[in-house]
């Protein structure tokens, strides 16, 4: 592929009373340029990703990154929106531009404020996101969706409640490594796997701990064709994406298969002419510990129903074959959702320029992200590489 990262910004995530989606959007359209040594009048479109849905009061978010930079007043500009891949969704659309060379510039935004509103609104905001007209009455929200996901599971292929604490405390392990995560605190397996006052049971058999937070949050990124990406100061090059959609209603398919996931992977992975065995380290959609587990089998880490497996042999632990989260992933790291998909190319991008937001993976030079929607129903991989 054509096109290179050649700078970021990224804002702490968590509870940011002060901020709003408008000064996150401004704040990191102005690091991303500066970081990437660029003149702001040089950009040829702006991609906003953010789901909203009642987050924010503020609707149509797509130019305000020009009330705080304003050479991009004219740039055309547009939002998007994919439910939790609201992110990666974005930098398609900026791809899809710099393949058809109609542009040679993106600036990519991702955004969420998510605490101005209620627990119970959270929850009701979020299930907007599933099939509405048959979940969204299921008991706890989008945690109760996925915690049925875990106890179908278990029913076939057995109780796996300890994998699933093994991969929060990896998670948080690394997020303690992490300034701009949420939590930055190593909690420990035995926390983790307790239920307790502290960790008590959310949904199905998932513990809070199993459970990504609740975070505003934004991150951004310059993506520019390689003429332009051999002279700025750094470039991380696509290799390869690959974009899957699944039904979105979980009555109309193997829920805890993945399907879309799996196939993702598998066209990223073609196209990229690479094998995992080739990947440095890989940043996860971790929205909870089950989908983190489903992920390691959709991705080919494990057969189905064998993903504990590689969690108990240390396989995504830095050091292990293929670290998975080295930034703590959505677990520690928060999920500001519309931000998320953009957050975790960043994160991953500086892994890739020796400069990790979380555990280093030493000699890192390519990164699988995977980034969905849902219960698996958008699903975007990109496979991305130290070019220089």
């Amino acid at each position: 592929m054509d096109a290179a990262i050649t700078g970021w910004a990224h804002t702490r995530f968590g509870r940011l009373e002060d901020e709003t989606a408008e000064t996150l959007i401004g704040q990191v359209a102005e690091e991303a340029l500066g970081h990437a040594g660029l003149d702001p009048a040089e950009v040829d479109a702006v991609f906003v990703g953010t789901f909203n849905e009642g987050f924010s009061p503020q609707g149509f978010p797509s130019t305000l990154a020009s009330l705080r930079v304003g050479e991009l007043r004219h740039a055309p500009s547009v939002r998007l929106e994919n439910a939790c891949a609201t992110g990666s969704a974005a930098i398609h659309a900026a791809l899809d531009a710099l393949a058809a060379r109609r542009i040679r510039t993106a600036l990519v935004i991702g955004v969420e404020k998510m605490t101005a509103v209620s627990g119970a609104e959270v929850g009701d905001i979020l299930l907007k996101a599933s099939y509405v007209p048959e979940e969204a009455d299921i008991e706890g929200g989008f945690a109760g969706m996925f915690g049925r996901i875990a106890e179908l599971y278990f029913q076939r292929y057995g109780d796996r409640r300890d994998a699933l604490a093994r991969i929060a405390a990896k998670n948080h392990a690394n997020g303690a490594q992490n300034p701009l995560a949420h939590i930055q605190k190593d909690l420990g397996y035995e926390f983790c796997a307790t239920v307790s006052d502290k960790n008590p049971i959310v949904a199905g058999p998932l513990r809070r701990t199993d459970c990504s937070l609740v975070s505003d949050g934004a991150a951004a990124l310059v993506i520019t064709d390689l003429d332009h990406a051999w002279h700025a100061p750094r470039a991380i090059g696509f290799r390869a994406t690959a974009h899957v959609s699944d039904y979105m209603p979980i009555s109309r398919r193997d829920v805890i298969a993945f399907e879309g996931a799996r196939k993702a992977w598998g066209e990223a992975l073609d196209r990229s002419r690479l094998s995992l065995d080739d990947l440095s380290f890989v940043e996860t959609h971790d929205c909870f510990t089950i989908a983190e587990l489903i992920e390691y089998e959709a991705m080919g880490l494990a057969d189905p129903g064998e993903g504990a497996r590689v969690i108990e042999e240390g396989v995504t632990e830095i050091g292990g074959r293929l670290p998975v989260n080295p930034s703590g992933g959505l677990k520690a790291k928060g999920h500001p959702v519309g931000a998320t998909g953009v957050s975790m190319h960043v994160m991953a991008a500086r892994q890739l320029c020796d400069e990790p937001a979380g555990a280093p993976v030493p000699d890192a030079t390519t990164a699988g992200v995977f980034n969905m929607g849902g219960t698996a129903v958008a699903n975007y991989v990109s496979i991305i590489e130290r070019l220089r």
